[in-house]
């Protein structure tokens, strides 16, 4: 009877737990286990590690915007993004007859934003000075340098409206589109490889002085037009040549540089990827700032204790739940509803997405049940990676981080509680069954 009770126990605590959260185990209760007495305890008080680490460089030729803009951070300082791009003209004739009009270049806005949009934007345009080839052969990171003239092709001060208008129109000098114009109608420049030795692309650059938000924009719709016509009898008849952003060449001539000029003095000691900053030396946070590289590191250091308690066991859930320091985000700031979530190696580097049951990638949900008093957290389910460190027999140095998601499309901050203080802000919270033999 004793057993019979303890096995309707373990039925009721599994099914007062989600459907989801139980199917993430690969747990199946056999006959060993149910001719046991049974026991199921939840447990909160697992050791849990965060660390801030930040990347040397993320691949952003591989971004699915451009991102242009600067803002003052109150956490991280002065955050900055420019957009480097190569250029291709839609044909490479123009008409003897024609004559120049002008040439603009239209971003296309994407929907994407961060940071305050009431504040002035001011994006100048930059003539390239070099080809944009990586240095390594394959990609451009965020820090990532090619140089450019100083002198502008083109600026514009605006109020961003990515969600209110379809693009920005930016009027470009006409000594540019007048020197196009007259290497396409002469006829000296033919062929994409002359055009890209003769004109090797664009910096769009923020404002020095800016202080409002980073906007993306659409580089696969964005581009440059010249404008020119051609005199008829009783008209002119205005046609136009488009140069768009080349995104067929192998590596893409594209990138997004990323950087941010700190002012917290503790972050600034985060000098290359293998140093690693503890909560405790951070004022009990961890932070993640996407785009810039800062990432938030978790390890569970004594997890197989577990094995301790006496008796057999199974572990049925394992929820993470990581909560943001209360004041550091805000409409402007804000928090996304979701989080990715990866491997990282002794090295540190990024290895792998996390899985989960079906191999589907697990996410960081932010759970606002109780946001009118305060009290939201980011809840993530581990059973089936909790699982795989239970069932290592050597130890591994291998840890998981939290990005936010197109990590390298985004400029999202994040400031987490650590797990010092009574307001713990980071807790494992597993469910785990425990089973003795009858004898």
């Amino acid at each position: 009877m004793k057993q019979l009770l303890g096995f309707f126990a373990l039925l009721i605590l599994m099914d007062s737990c989600s459907t989801d959260a139980i199917n993430d185990s690969d747990f199946v209760a056999g006959g060993t286990f149910t001719d046991s007495n049974i026991r199921v305890v939840q447990i909160d008080t697992m050791k849990v590690e965060t660390y801030t680490m930040k990347f040397d460089s993320l691949i952003t030729s591989q971004a699915s915007r451009m991102l242009v803009g600067k803002y003052i951070d109150p956490v991280f300082g002065a955050v900055k993004s420019s957009s480097y791009v190569e250029l291709l003209p839609n044909n490479y004739s123009i008409d003897s007859e024609a004559e120049y009009d002008s040439i603009a270049f239209f971003l296309k806005y994407d929907n994407y934003y961060y940071n305050d949009t009431l504040k002035n934007n001011t994006i100048h345009i930059k003539e390239l000075s070099e080809l944009l080839k990586p240095a390594d052969g394959s990609d451009f990171y965020n820090s990532s340098k090619v140089g450019f003239f100083e002198e502008d092709l083109g600026s514009v001060t605006f109020v961003p409206r990515p969600l209110g208008t379809d693009s920005l129109y930016i009027k470009l000098n006409d000594s540019l589109g007048l020197d196009l114009f007259e290497q396409f109608q002469q006829k000296n420049i033919t062929n994409t490889e002359e055009f890209k030795d003769y004109f090797h692309g664009l910096a769009f650059q923020p404002g020095d002085d800016d202080d409002g938000s980073i906007v993306g924009f659409n580089f696969t719709t964005s581009t440059m037009r010249l404008y020119y016509s051609i005199s008829e009898e009783n008209s002119r008849t205005q046609y136009t040549t488009d140069f768009v952003i080349n995104t067929t060449s192998s590596p893409i001539p594209f990138f997004n540089q990323m950087s941010v000029v700190e002012t917290n003095e503790t972050l600034k000691t985060l000098v290359d990827g293998e140093v690693v900053l503890n909560s405790s030396e951070l004022d009990n946070q961890s932070f993640i700032q996407s785009g810039i590289g800062y990432t938030t590191k978790i390890e569970f250091p004594n997890l197989k204790t577990l094995f301790d308690i006496q008796g057999q066991g199974t572990l049925l859930n394992a929820v993470l739940k990581i909560r943001p320091v209360l004041g550091s985000y805000n409409d402007e700031l804000a928090l996304r509803d979701n989080l990715s979530l990866f491997i990282v190696d002794q090295n540190n580097d990024l290895t792998e997405q996390l899985v989960g049951v079906d191999n589907a990638a697990v996410q960081a949900t932010l759970n606002r049940d109780g946001q009118e008093f305060n009290d939201i957290y980011y809840e993530i389910p581990l059973t089936t990676y909790i699982e795989g460190l239970l069932l290592r027999e050597r130890e591994t140095e291998d840890a998981i981080i939290l990005l936010p998601e197109n990590y390298n499309s985004t400029v999202d901050r994040f400031v987490l509680m650590g797990k010092e203080g009574p307001d713990q802000g980071v807790k494992l919270e597993l469910t785990y069954a425990i089973y003795d033999e009858d004898e």
